[in-house]
């Protein structure tokens, strides 16, 4: 699976094929997640993230069923559940953003070696990762 974070919330298959996530909220937690992949993100975290300043009134049990249908959506295995909050069952390559930044960190190192031609194509797979306006 890969997560795409820059500009619209997205999940793809192993295919590339893009991965129904539903509404706003569902969005945020899998943004909120992949910020941190393959890290424990406390649930106080994700809260904030998902209802910033209004929760609901049983904000854990809200948290617990949006995990659950972010959990059917993308397969049960994609989140875990762990002591103090859920984690994203991925790693930084499977997350656009910590591409991205890699491929920048390198299309600088080729411009600091004066190697131009790695340096373009390096920025502009970066650049192409990106889908917002």
């Amino acid at each position: 699976m890969r997560y795409k974070i820059l500009g619209n919330t997205r999940a793809e298959d192993e295919h590339g094929t893009g991965v129904p996530l539903g509404g706003a909220r569902i969005r945020a937690l899998l943004a909120a997640l992949a910020l941190h992949p393959g890290r424990i993100v406390p649930s106080g975290t994700l809260i904030d993230e998902v209802w910033a300043e209004e929760p609901p009134q049983d904000a854990p049990a809200a948290l617990q069923a949006l995990v659950g249908r972010l959990r059917r959506t993308l397969g049960k295995e994609a989140i875990a559940s762990d002591p103090g909050g859920y984690r994203l069952t991925a790693t930084r390559d499977d997350v656009d953003l910590f591409v991205f930044e890699h491929l920048v960190r390198q299309g600088t190192a080729a411009l600091d070696r004066g190697d131009a031609t790695t340096a373009a194509r390096d920025l502009a797979a970066a650049l192409a990762l990106w889908r917002g306006p």
